[in-house]
């Protein structure tokens, strides 16, 4: 029997609050709530938690300090903050605090089940499956829309770049061949389809330039790789 990731969230909009716990207990996590920041580090000490969602705003104690907090009891457990704001500032602090990631309201729901799976993923080996979204560092890219989304900012990709860049994700640290590629996307693997190709993978790589732990690189003689530096 497979164990549930165990989340600890402290959000006290009550309404919101009980809808985000069911939610979250219908796509297979077991939640514990907590609607008062006071008593969040308390209940925190009691079981072993997989991730903590923490809203920001939150009474008496706020969500950073007691991300602050839960860092000097577990360095290691990932945090994700909710919140209203979308300001750099708070942004920033949040990561400081060593934020795994960050989420604004209103958000997409699925897009909260794909970045908690993400992040488990990468701790811990829990796959997200079927969901069309990929995580490439700190960029999300979602493939049936075609979107590659970073802090709050959204970017459009043509059909062959969403092509391509599936590829590159699902061969995410190994080599993707460019005879492979071509034949997919191009249907053949001509001198000119390759120059084209190169075009596609240098926008690409522009894409990516505010992520110094994402690269597209080529692999002489053989094809490309997507790497994702820890």
């Amino acid at each position: 029997m497979t164990t549930k990731p165990h989340i600890f969230l402290v959000e006290d909009d009550l309404s919101f609050g009980a809808v985000l716990k069911s939610y979250l207990e219908i796509n297979d996590f077991e939640v514990d709530w907590i609607d008062d920041g006071q008593n969040a580090l308390n209940q925190f000490t009691k079981h072993n938690f997989d991730i903590c969602i923490l809203d920001v705003m939150l009474p008496h104690v706020d969500g950073f300090t007691i991300a602050a907090e839960i860092r000097k009891i577990n360095l290691e457990i990932p945090i994700l903050f909710l919140t209203a704001k979308n300001l750099r500032e708070d942004v920033l602090k949040g990561y400081k605090i060593g934020a795994d990631d960050y989420i604004t309201k209103p958000f997409d729901t699925e897009v909260l089940i794909f970045k908690l799976k993400a992040i488990l993923k990468r701790i811990s080996g829990i796959q997200p499956k079927g969901s069309g979204f990929y995580q490439i560092g700190s960029y999300l890219f979602d493939f049936k829309l075609r979107v590659l989304e970073h802090d709050h900012s959204k970017q459009k990709l043509s059909p062959k770049e969403s092509e391509l860049l599936k590829m590159l994700c699902e061969k995410q640290n190994e080599l993707l061949p460019r005879e492979a590629a071509l034949k997919k996307i191009w249907g053949d693997d001509g001198y000119f389809t390759a120059r084209s190709m190169d075009v596609y993978l240098t926008k690409l790589r522009k894409l990516f330039s505010d992520d110094p732990t994402v690269e597209i690189r080529n692999i002489h003689g053989s094809g490309f790789m997507l790497e994702i530096k820890n």
